[in-house]
């Protein structure tokens, strides 16, 4: 059955920690897997997280499945999270995931039931793991012009010049805030150009949510998402709670569908579920438990939102503090645009050798596209790596 099979290629960020776990270096850095951290290097339990873990300890007395769907008072928490206020709220339904790549899965798999030679439309570049699960669901996947390395922006124009030779059989998946991995965000005027080429070409919007607050906050960072809600008849959403919530390990995610009309999402939903019966059946509920109960806690909701803030005003010290370090240090502005990037990724512009001397010569691993994870920046960190960084460059 295996002797003729080679080894799979390996996911280049999960090898790449594995690499930083066997290096015996005692100042090495680990800037690679997206995981946020706070100052002293460390992932915590939130606060209001840790406060509905122990009334959850006390009060829950069973352990017996939720459903298919999961916890629904959770998906309309997260429905309300993301959609609140738009024209699409009524006829938004969804299912709890086992975490954001999960519900990229699941919505991959309904896509290509709805439409088999669909053609799902990623940003260049996009999350590492976008194209693997799309074409492992059957999908075809083109991409369409984002980032511009010279700028080292999001390229408004090139992109909706693409977008325009979109249609009907087309998904074009967004990112929906803190773009991974670049880090540039489109801007507001951008989203509402995508409603309007969806609207008179037809194409499907999918959105992927993973960071929501982390980059301008909660409300601002479904923005451009709500734009695609208040304009187009259909859409698929995909949320994850793995960083607002910092429930990584728990697997905790959310996937909607936007119809029509009410009753075509929910006939949609009924394949959800059957895809999801087919694979793991019942999603995980503790952490999807937990985030329900914060979200409809009035205190706990309040505490989350307030520590969501200080991850997010973290994060943009962080870059600004860097920054600033690298033009004192360097004696130039080439990396002023790492302000104005969104959220936990910003995207360098060093080379693959670059990055690989980094790794070899001064035991600071990222991504071989010079991805870096600001969010694991501590501010002891900064004035070292922009002296590795004036070393290799």
């Amino acid at each position: 059955m295996f002797k003729h099979i080679q080894g799979a290629t390996q996911d280049a960020i999960l090898s790449l920690t594995v690499a930083y776990k066997e290096d015996t270096r005692i100042n090495k850095m680990d800037l690679g897997i997206g995981v946020y951290k706070n100052e002293k290097g460390h992932t915590p339990i939130m606060r209001a997280v840790k406060k509905a873990q122990l009334i959850q300890a006390r009060e829950q007395d069973t352990k017996v499945y939720v459903g298919m769907p999961g916890r629904e008072s959770f998906n309309e928490a997260i429905k309300s999270l993301l959609f609140e206020g738009t024209a699409a709220y009524p006829r938004t339904t969804g299912v709890q995931t086992a975490g954001g790549s999960g519900g990229l899965r699941l919505i991959a798999d309904l896509l290509a039931f709805c439409q088999p030679n669909t053609t799902v439309w990623l940003s260049d570049p996009s999350y590492v793991n976008h194209a693997p699960i799309m074409r492992a669901a059957g999908l075809k996947v083109a991409y369409y012009p984002y980032f511009d390395r010279k700028t080292m922006l999001c390229n408004p124009s090139k992109m909706l010049d693409c977008l325009a030779k979109c249609g009907k059989n087309d998904v074009v998946l967004l990112h929906g805030c803190c773009h991974n991995p670049t880090g540039a965000a489109m801007d507001l005027d951008t989203w509402k150009q995508v409603a309007y080429l969806a609207q008179q070409k037809g194409f499907t919007p999918f959105v992927d949510i993973a960071y929501q607050g982390f980059g301008d906050g909660l409300a601002k960072d479904a923005a451009g998402l709500r734009i695609l809600a208040d304009a187009v008849e259909e859409m698929v959403v995909v949320s994850s709670c793995s960083k607002n919530f910092s429930l990584y390990r728990e697997r905790t995610g959310a996937a909607f569908i936007i119809g029509d009309t009410l009753q075509a999402a929910n006939n949609a939903k009924s394949h959800l579920l059957t895809i999801a019966r087919t694979t793991y059946t019942m999603p995980p509920d503790h952490g999807a438990a937990l985030v329900d109960m914060v979200l409809n806690t009035p205190d706990l909701k309040t505490e989350w939102e307030a520590e969501v803030v200080e991850i997010q005003q973290r994060i943009q010290k962080i870059r600004q503090q860097f920054s600033l370090e690298l033009a004192q240090q360097l004696g130039d502005t080439r990396f002023d645009f790492i302000p104005k990037h969104k959220g936990m990724f910003t995207m360098l512009g060093l080379t693959p050798e670059q990055v690989d001397r980094l790794r070899y010569e001064h035991g600071i691993y990222m991504v071989r596209d010079s991805r870096i994870n600001i969010a694991a920046l501590g501010p002891q960190l900064v004035a070292p790596l922009v002296a590795a960084i004036k070393d290799i460059i």
